[in-house]
């Protein structure tokens, strides 16, 4: 049974997804035929895995070098969830979602990204 503040970020989550299809930029990308495709073969358990190690990795460091270039547009359905819902680099996760710039992320920040991410991809993998 989902607590109070997980159906806040539910909402939180819903709402900002509502925000980002009214994007020209960010309403463009769905999911292909050969992403449906992997995820059915890896399974959702192992895409939220492969979301987190890629966070992990790729967004939540304190200082990036390459921010703004580290996320491919293709090649994983994460990548395409990751602009999508402008989670690929600290200026987007700043300006839609208002987690700041120049800090580590910390265990909740990296939570909200990854459920983020996994949303779209659930309403894309069911649409």
């Amino acid at each position: 049974m989902k607590g109070k503040s997980d159906i806040v970020e539910d909402m939180k989550i819903e709402n900002i997804l509502k925000e980002l299809s009214k994007s020209n930029f960010r309403s463009k990308f769905h999911l292909k035929v050969e992403d449906k495709k992997y995820i059915e073969k890896k399974g959702i358990d192992t895409i939220r895995k492969h979301a987190y190690d890629l966070i992990t990795k790729r967004l939540a460091p304190k200082d990036l070098k390459n921010d703004g270039r580290q996320t491919p547009m293709k090649g994983h359905p994460v990548f395409i969830a990751q602009h999508a819902t402008a989670t690929c680099c600290r200026g987007c996760l700043y300006q839609w979602h208002k987690i700041p710039q120049g800090m580590e992320l910390d265990k909740k920040q990296i939570d909200y990204v990854v459920n983020v991410i996994m949303a779209w991809i659930n309403k894309e993998y069911n649409s």
